[in-house]
């Protein structure tokens, strides 16, 4: 396809420790690939592991900002420098997995105030704000309940949808009620009324899902909320 006005090349920043063994690195490239096909869209997308990233200045280029599964990282500060980079300055952001755990980690410590915000996985102190899960849900499949008139559903188009886990760690149930008035917005949960997808109502495309949409790509399916997020970032 020919690069022009039209068909402009987006840059696309996947944050995270790049490993061959973890399935969702695997199937990140194929879940963007099959979207920007799907889009007629020419993407070029660029791992940064956490070490890398010292200050929003490692970031100014990219077009979308896309924090992957594979917690804890190396450098923790480098995933929150980049989450903060995005939500402030409206660049469309996908966090999933262990992206989903730090987006709302970052929200609480620096738009909420609880600047001891914690995760119970890497954390010995503070307020745990992501806590381990009842139930384990590494390589788990279930049910999830969209709130009608968000990113989510418009790019899925169903009130329901099948998706997969590989994790061990949500938002903590007291958390939760915290976000009840805030402008990051639960918009997906599941059968037991936990949280499993979030918004910022005041930016463009902030988008966090505790699953792994992007490994549909594995077995030849699209990821819509993938093909919402480079559309997004064409905007």
């Amino acid at each position: 396809m020919e690069h022009t006005a039209l068909n402009p090349v987006l840059r696309i920043a996947l944050v995270g420790d790049h490993s061959d063994t973890v399935l969702a690195h695997q199937a990140i490239p194929l879940a963007i690939d099959d979207a920007a096909a799907v889009l007629e869209m020419v993407v070029q997308y660029e791992w940064l592991n956490t070490p890398a990233i010292t200050s929003a200045d490692d970031l100014t280029s990219y077009d979308a900002i896309w924090v992957v599964p594979g917690s804890p990282y190396k450098n923790v500060e480098g995933a929150f420098t980049a989450i903060r980079y995005a939500r402030e300055n409206s660049i469309p952001f996908l966090g999933t997995c262990g992206g989903f755990q730090h987006a709302v980690i970052e929200y609480a410590r620096n738009v909420m105030g609880w600047a001891d915000a914690a995760h119970a996985e890497t954390d010995s102190s503070g307020r745990m704000v992501i806590d381990a899960l009842t139930c384990s849900l590494v390589e788990k499949t279930d049910a999830i309940e969209l709130r009608g008139n968000t990113i989510v559903h418009r790019a899925y188009g169903r009130d329901v949808i099948q998706e997969g886990y590989h994790c061990n760690y949500g938002i903590a149930p007291d958390f939760a009620r915290e976000l009840e008035h805030q402008p990051l917005r639960v918009t997906g949960w599941d059968e037991e009324g936990d949280i499993r997808v979030v918004e910022l109502t005041t930016h463009p495309f902030f988008v966090a899902t505790l699953f792994q949409h992007e490994r549909n790509a594995l077995e030849g399916r699209p990821a819509p909320l993938v093909q919402a997020f480079l559309h997004a970032a064409a905007q």
